[in-house]
């Protein structure tokens, strides 16, 4: 079981958690039912990137063959076969079909936004693997737009609006950590000698120039966002002091990777790194709070 879940990447479905932000900001965590729309959105989303990660292993076997950590990987590895790779990739496909047929029964109201959303991320994401991730900088922002789609088809299955702010928030997130694995290669590259074509356009002060660049965006993105007339009004007053958090987080995070040099994905800081950890667990008490509990707050105040 080990090896199938491993071919599904599925450490890497924590990604898909960002089809739940509409819901998280918005309010409504306690819906029951748009609770329940964004499970299956994420379930849909998360079978998907399945589909396109197996993809990606099966176009790629001989250049992981050839790497130091890919090589470990079930279809590179030979731990699982082509044949039996295919024949999961294709009963994904259908098991995905069938769920966003059932949504559309289920939740009685059209999603056919949401549909569209999932067959552009695949579209794209085959574009990504033939041929795209090859293209210096295209290949960052594709990887950036896939988290903007997963918000997009939170909040098209859900209803609930998505902000500007919200939008380019994600963005430029994702772009932070696109280039820092970018980074994270060009240092392996250095190490090993080995290269590959999406690297040729990038080199390390390029990418720690970006990664500033789109740390400086992604800061200034939520404090907009905090400060947007939606937010203010869903929450306390207060809520733009939570960028305290938002800023360690990116602190931290820029120091592992400029001044350690550590090279493993940002997926991989987030379950290794215990301070970022913490911080993301106070900032997501804190919206929690002063979301959640806001009138209770405003009544504190008045006493």
């Amino acid at each position: 079981m080990k090896k199938y879940l491993k071919l599904l990447r599925v450490e890497q479905w924590v990604k898909n958690l960002f089809v739940f932000v509409p819901l998280f900001f918005s309010g409504n965590v306690k819906n029951l039912d748009l609770l329940s729309k964004s499970i299956f959105a994420f379930i849909i989303f998360s079978l998907a990137a399945g589909v396109v990660y197996i993809l990606n292993d099966y176009n790629d076997i001989e250049a992981d063959q050839k790497h130091p950590e890919k090589r470990k990987r079930p279809l590179a590895s030979g731990a699982i076969s082509k044949k039996t790779a295919i024949s999961i990739l294709i009963g994904l496909i259908i098991v995905d079909v069938a769920l966003v047929l059932f949504a559309q029964f289920y939740f009685h109201r059209p999603i056919w936004k949401f549909a569209f959303i999932i067959v552009f991320y695949f579209v794209m994401n085959i574009a990504y693997t033939f041929k795209l991730k090859h293209v210096p900088i295209v290949d960052i922002f594709i990887i950036a737009i896939g988290f903007v789609l997963r918000v997009q088809a939170g909040g098209y299955i859900t209803g609930i609006f998505i902000s500007q702010w919200a939008t380019l928030l994600t963005f430029v997130l994702a772009l932070v950590l696109a280039i820092g694995k970018r980074r994270g290669e060009l240092i392996n590259a250095q190490v090993s000698g080995k290269t590959r074509k999406a690297l040729d356009g990038y080199n390390v002060q390029f990418a720690d120039i970006a990664l500033s660049i789109s740390v400086t965006l992604a800061i200034i993105c939520y404090l907009m966002f905090t400060l947007s007339p939606e937010v203010q009004q869903k929450s306390h007053s207060s809520i733009f002091y939570t960028v305290i958090f938002v800023v360690f987080a990116f602190l931290r995070y820029l120091q592992q990777t400029l001044v350690y040099n550590r090279t493993e994905s940002p997926t991989k800081i987030l379950y290794r790194d215990r301070y970022i950890q913490i911080t993301l667990v106070l900032w997501v008490i804190s919206f929690l709070i002063l979301i959640y509990f806001k009138h209770s707050i405003l009544n504190f105040n008045l006493l």
